[in-house]
């Protein structure tokens, strides 16, 4: 089992290639948005670790995902958006205009 922290350039790399087969260094560059030297250095790391295999072409390099055995762990992020009551506090005025008990 392989375990990859949440919120990382790792873990986008290794969604994307479980997703989407066959793919190229430059289309995960698109995706992420990230320099092509991070993300081989990223992959190459993979590479010696076995996950993924590099098939190099003469105009582009093919990414193979050879282990699917993950467990990403981290931080539980919440997926829907709280939305908190924001504006101004109401004041409690001074007069009292509720029932008046004798």
């Amino acid at each position: 089992m392989i375990e990859i922290t949440t919120g990382t350039i790792e873990e986008q790399i290794i969604k994307i290639l479980q997703k989407t087969y066959p793919i190229t260094v430059s289309e995960i560059e698109e995706n992420l948005h990230v320099s092509r030297e991070r993300i081989m250095r990223v992959l190459q790391k993979f590479q010696v670790k076995g996950v993924v295999q590099l098939e190099p072409l003469p105009d582009k390099t093919y990414i193979r995902l050879r282990r699917h055995d993950f467990k990403f762990i981290g931080k539980k992020r919440q997926k829907k958006f709280i939305k908190h009551r924001s504006g101004p506090k109401r004041q409690e005025s001074e007069e009292y205009d509720g029932m008046m008990y004798s």
